[in-house]
């Protein structure tokens, strides 16, 4: 199935291809490669509308994540039909990250793919609002990184180290 990448800012270049196969290839590793997934690279103003509107938080933040079905922790959904092969949307603030990647020196690219896995991870379940649930979420990112890290020679680790 597709990937349906749309950059909707103009504030960061965004190489398209590699976070596109990336992306790919992280949806495989989770065993949904059968699925759709909408990636959308988004400014910092649509990120603080968007995360105002669904968490009360309006400030611009790295990704948001709505899914397609609920389902639990690792479980991919189960369609009824060829229009629920989806996943759901994964927004991107690239420019929120890059202005992250910029204070602390860590690769903009590197970190984009890693903020898509913690994005695709969300879609299938996963979340970190309690230290059980992160090591969870901690331990699938951890696995899906390390498929792309074999497939790319990256040295990917998932976002949600330290937050506990």
């Amino acid at each position: 199935m597709s990937v349906a990448l749309r950059n909707a800012q103009r504030a960061v270049p965004v190489r398209r291809a590699p976070l596109r196969r990336a992306v790919c290839a992280l949806r495989a590793a989770l065993g949904a490669s059968r699925f759709d997934v909408g990636l959308v690279c988004a400014g910092n103003a649509l990120m603080q509308r968007l995360n105002g509107a669904y968490r009360q938080c309006p400030e611009p933040t790295d990704v948001l994540s709505f899914p397609f079905h609920q389902v639990a922790a690792g479980e991919l959904p189960q369609p009824r039909c060829r229009d629920e092969y989806n996943l759901g949307d994964i927004f991107l603030g690239v420019e929120y990250i890059h202005q992250q990647c910029r204070e602390t020196g860590e690769d903009f690219g590197d970190v984009l793919m890693v903020t898509a896995a913690h994005g695709l991870c969300h879609l299938l379940g996963y979340r970190h609002d309690t230290k059980p649930d992160w090591e969870q979420m901690y331990q699938k990112e951890a696995q899906i990184l390390e498929e792309l890290n074999r497939l790319t020679g990256s040295r990917l680790r998932p976002l949600t180290a330290g937050l506990f």
